[in-house]
């Protein structure tokens, strides 16, 4: 027998079906129609959906008896419940006549809230459904989720939002992940990523619905009220949600496929991400993200995540705080080799956190990012033509002092640092289909490849003369390449390493290679057209968008990262074709 969770969401309804016995893995996906779903080759015999069942011809005070029954057990979160109001008003045609229906069937008057109008469609899909075709209402539940989160959690309203502001919350969720996870869902369904045309927090809802459902399934049970009421067409108003006591032992599902939730076999995942995100939050800029219609020869919108404006200058001061925050620092303090931006990162954070830094560059390294870690009070040991050079004396420095070892991309925590870029983008920007991100040693592309796995194209850039990534997609593993580049002083890695090609190379799609020439190109239009002043590393993604080494298909939503901005100013004159 099979259960099902249901929630609305962009696509239509997000479905998750699971096995009462255990015997079949879950399954996870979109449907058009709701009738789709318990029409399905499953044919799931309790179906819980996050919807109004049962509409009153008239509203009493806030809605109906179930929403004014579980809202003072949701403390804070209890504005997640919304008052349904009167049938004819969820049947009007337009929101203004909604508007009026609803006043003139409630008491006190109320109107109806634009959000909550949005759903009726919904609402109207269900209760058409089931009004037509009675055989299916006893199969079919309505849940609220932040219920069943109630129930799951001791009866005890939680403590941290799902979204604040209309976005995801990531505390919010990593709590009612875990909640989900003891209620002996799998940990490969509850961390998976949501299928296209759903966000991760309608799949939390789904799995929500799925839980109450399993316990409905087994035995269990409770609505709120118990008995449901009826209304004028004979179908129950009620909000349905767990029975079972939660320290009860949970009957065990099927796990999930491997091929369902890529991440868990990534080496950072986006719990992982998430927790970093957590960590970092009080210490780092939440950069902003500027959507553009059609920008830079696309015709499709483009979306700029801004992460040139992080602290000292570039995206690495997620990883470094990540990694100072989430490891004992010794009394050594900490050390890093670095081509300027990742040494100015910890520079920042070790000065933040009171901690000694001592950074080892290379002779090619620009005095513009020499200066910003020098004016983070770190101590600047110059040594090698290049960046293995310097990573050299930071390992044997390393070794002689226990020192804690900060690497710029080759280590779990600064990845998961550098993939909260990715999270904060995908939170704060309409849904996107492809992200540009430049290459160096692949710390960044390798977190926001993480996080967007299975879900969003990413697309790697790097310069001609400085392609690591791209050499070890080609041969099947790292490899070593020779390094001669404009960028080559952020984006130049001889080899990406271990970890970060285990990740790439299944999460990322290609890498675009650009020229010194079209990265200098993007660098001065990005100048001259929109007065921003990028690094040639931080201007790369675009340089793939802007030369055509990345071509997007018309309407396609393309993602650009700019990130960093630790440019000598006579160079970027140089880039924009001004005087000097």
């Amino acid at each position: 027998m099979w259960a099902v969770g249901i929630d609305g969401c962009p696509g239509g309804w997000i479905a998750v079906f699971a096995d009462c016995d255990g015997r079949r893995a879950p399954v996870v996906r979109i449907e058009r129609r709701f009738a789709d779903i318990v029409d399905s080759p499953e044919r799931p015999q309790v179906v819980a959906v996050d919807m109004p069942i049962g509409l009153p011809d008239r509203t009493e005070g806030p809605g109906r008896r179930p929403e004014r029954t579980i809202r003072p057990l949701l403390g804070a979160r209890q504005s997640s419940v919304f008052a349904i109001p009167s049938r004819r008003a969820v049947e009007a045609p337009d929101f203004a006549t909604a508007c009026a229906l609803a006043l003139e069937t409630s008491d006190p008057p109320r109107k109806v809230s634009m959000q909550g109008f949005h759903l009726f469609p919904k609402i109207r899909e269900i209760d058409a459904l089931l009004r037509g075709r009675p055989d299916l209402v006893p199969r079919v539940v309505e849940v609220h989720p932040e219920l069943a989160f109630w129930s799951l959690n001791g009866e005890r309203a939680l403590a941290e939002p799902k979204k604040v502001k209309g976005r995801p919350h990531a505390p919010g969720l990593v709590l009612r992940r875990e909640l989900l996870r003891r209620a002996g869902l799998p940990p490969g369904l509850v961390d998976s990523h949501p299928p296209r045309g759903a966000g991760e927090d309608d799949l939390v809802d789904a799995l929500a619905g799925l839980a109450v459902a399993l316990d409905i399934a087994r035995g269990g049970g409770r609505s709120f009220p118990s008995p449901p009421d009826r209304d004028a067409h004979g179908l129950p108003v009620a909000i349905w949600t767990l029975a079972r006591p939660v320290s009860a032992p949970v009957p065990e599902i099927a796990a999930m496929p491997a091929s369902v939730s890529a991440t868990e076999t990534l080496p950072v995942t986006r719990r992982d991400i998430e927790e970093a995100h957590r960590r970092i939050a009080p210490h780092i800029r939440r950069t902003p993200v500027w959507t553009l219609p059609e920008a830079f020869g696309h015709a499709g919108p483009v979306s700029l995540k801004l992460e040139f404006l992080q602290h000292a200058g570039s995206f690495k001061a997620r990883g470094a705080f990540n990694t100072l925050l989430s490891k004992p620092v010794p009394a050594a303090g900490v050390a890093a080799a670095s081509g300027g931006n990742h040494g100015a990162a910890v520079a920042y954070a070790a000065k933040r956190l009171g901690v000694k830094a001592r950074i080892f560059v290379p002779e090619i390294s620009s005095p513009a990012k020499i200066a910003v870690i020098r004016s983070h009070g770190a101590e600047v040991v110059i040594g090698g033509a290049r960046y293995a050079d310097a990573q050299e004396a930071c390992d044997l420095y390393v070794a002689e002092s226990g020192a804690l070892r900060v690497h710029p991309f080759g280590a779990e925590s600064t990845i998961a640092g550098q993939g909260t870029v990715g999270l904060e983008w995908e939170e704060d920007a309409p849904p996107l289909d492809t992200v540009l991100v430049a290459v160096g040693g692949g710390g960044l592309i390798g977190g926001i490849a993480a996080w967007w796995a299975g879900r969003v194209k990413v697309v790697g850039v790097e310069p001609e003369g400085s392609r690591a990534l791209h050499a070890a997609l080609a041969a099947g593993g790292p490899v070593d390449v020779e390094v001669d580049s404009l960028a080559a002083d952020s984006l130049g890695a001889r080899n990406t390493g271990a970890l970060v090609y285990g990740i790439c190379k299944g999460a990322v799609d290609h890498v675009a290679l650009v020229s010194d020439a079209a990265i200098r190109d993007a660098q001065g239009l990005l100048w001259r057209d929109w007065r921003i002043a990028t690094e040639p590393g931080g201007a790369a993604a675009l340089a793939a968008l802007v030369s055509g080494a990345y071509r997007p298909r018309p309407g396609e939503r393309v993602g650009v990262l700019l990130c960093g901005a630790n440019v000598e100013l006579a160079k970027l004159a140089e880039a924009a074709r001004l005087p000097g």
